[in-house]
């Protein structure tokens, strides 16, 4: 999932890696999102689970996204020393090598999908394994250093783990799951071209082909402000196809109504320095959305679709 983390706040220790590090590793920020939408998932799906079963497929999943975070920091070292939020991670501070961080990552991905699979089913199983895959190898390896649409297309992996909490429950995949996913794939772009509007500078020393840096800002502010409409209109879905009802459509139209307006408010900034606090601005708006979205869509099925109310 395209969410910023970094170990700034980890201080280099000379003599090898701490535990810290190793847990910097697996961004744990990133983890905590994954393992929260997953966990929505899981929860929201039709059928029940044991709690045992679900807290071991959840941990499952976690160790999935960290794996994951370790094979990307593992392959990207060499950028992530360029670049300003990113450069205290332990490979580029020098804490642990990139062959330890390969290891530790091909490690955690075999024993999360094995585990996840034993302890559910081969679906859920087979989903954690291609989205470590999808995001390791699709996006870290190729698309990101490929091509502008890099994110567009790898924020798949990022959207797959509602898929996966669903699949541990039901064994299957469903329109509702895809819907889940759908959501989290349309809000990646506008959430990290937000970012890269005012980190331009050290997504170019790196080489990486950001939107920004590839197509220029207004095309970017453009592309950000129809993901944020499509984005918006998607959000409702959930209670169309009766998976949720009015707390979720409430919260649903009021944060996809305040996020279309701070991407029209970018959109129309023309100076630089309003501009970037306008990407800054909506970039941070995105960190909380996402989660508060799916928290009103699990609020709304403890009130509605189990009979609280």
């Amino acid at each position: 999932m395209a969410y910023i983390d970094d170990s700034s706040s980890i201080n280099a220790l000379a003599g090898g890696a701490r535990v810290e590090d190793y847990l910097a590793l697996l961004k744990p920020r990133v983890m905590s999102l994954v393992v929260f939408v997953a966990l929505v998932g899981m929860l929201v799906a039709p059928g029940g689970i044991h709690p045992v079963v679900g807290l071991i497929a959840i941990a499952c999943i976690a160790i999935g996204a960290g794996a994951s975070g370790a094979l990307n920091m593992w392959y990207d070292a060499d950028i992530d020393a360029v670049m300003s939020r990113t450069l205290n991670r332990p490979i580029p501070a020098g804490r642990i090598t990139r062959e330890e961080a390969l290891a530790f990552g091909l490690v955690l991905s075999a024993f999360s999908v094995v585990l996840l699979g034993l302890a559910t089913n081969w679906v859920a199983g087979g989903f954690l394994a291609f989205t470590i895959f999808f995001y390791a190898v699709i996006y870290t390896m190729w698309l990101k250093r490929a091509t502008p649409q890099n994110i567009v297309i790898g924020g798949a992996a990022g959207a797959f783990p509602p898929m996966v909490g669903w699949a541990a429950v039901t064994g299957t995949a469903s329109w509702e799951s895809f819907v889940l996913f759908l959501i989290i794939f349309l809000w990646t772009p506008p959430h990290f071209w937000a970012l890269a509007l005012y980190k331009q500078s050290d997504y170019g020393a790196a080489g990486i082909p950001m939107m920004p840096n590839v197509a220029g800002e207004a095309s970017t502010k453009r592309q950000i402000l129809g993901y944020s409409v499509v984005l918006a209109l998607t959000s409702l879905l959930p209670v169309v196809l009766g998976l949720s009802g009015l707390v979720y459509g409430a919260v649903a139209v009021v944060t996809g109504a305040w996020f279309v307006h701070l991407a029209v408010r970018l959109w129309r900034q023309q100076q630089s320095g309003p501009m970037r606090r306008a990407a800054r601005a909506l970039f941070t708006f995105s960190l909380s959305y996402l989660f508060v979205l799916f928290l009103a869509l699990l609020a709304d099925h403890i009130v509605y679709q189990m009979g609280v109310l």
